[in-house]
């Protein structure tokens, strides 16, 4: 018997062309005479998105075990963060489905693909809470100066994040605005400015 495998795939942003993702995984799923179950796509979707139709269609069918093997395209494409990862690994180990990354060639059905996939997560992890604790340490310093940084309360280092990320994923300003709950005007000014007092930190 061909070992039965399901393809999962996203996108940042709605209309974006998802066929090249679905098509260099449909290839890989050739190569290897698996059978290809059920396709899985999430379209206008961030990384930081937790909750995703698609991926929770999979996590429901996993649990049936519908499929033996999850095949996606990159890291990024599946988990939100360290801990979602994590958390989707796990879940799908404990039905014994295994996942497969093309473009970092992980496959959590062997020790090394795992070990390897709990270190590139960790760096993945690492640098963002890198860019958050540059954005905390740069609203003290201004604050410890006396600075104004004529924000509202509402907006906070960790929103700040998510916005400059999710801009970086070319979404929408009212898509962001909807996600973290901040006005689309506020994201603007957020969007031009630096990151506070970055430059002072980095140069005394």
């Amino acid at each position: 018997m061909t070992k039965k495998v399901c393809i999962y795939c996203r996108t940042s942003r709605e209309g974006m062309d998802i066929s090249r993702q679905v098509n260099e995984l449909k290839e890989v799923v050739e190569n290897n005479n698996w059978t290809l179950t059920e396709i899985y796509t999430d379209e206008g979707f961030s990384r930081s998105t937790i909750n995703r139709p698609e991926l929770d269609r999979m996590m429901e069918d996993a649990f049936s075990r519908k499929f033996e093997m999850v095949l996606t395209l990159e890291l990024s494409r599946l988990g939100s963060n360290l801990k979602h990862m994590i958390e989707v690994v796990e879940t799908l180990k404990s039905r014994n489905i295994h996942l497969w990354i093309k473009n970092q060639q992980i496959d959590t059905s062997s020790i090394s693909g795992m070990m390897f996939f709990s270190i590139l997560t960790s760096i993945s992890n690492y640098e963002r809470e890198l860019i958050s604790e540059r954005v905390r340490s740069g609203l003290e310093n201004c604050r410890r100066k006396g600075i104004k940084l004529g924000r509202p309360t509402n907006l906070t280092p960790e929103k700040e994040i998510k916005i400059r990320e999710m801009k970086s994923e070319k979404i929408g300003l009212n898509r962001i605005s909807k996600e973290v709950g901040v006005g689309v005007r506020l994201i603007r000014k957020v969007l031009s400015d630096a990151v506070p007092c970055e430059t002072q930190i980095h140069t005394g």
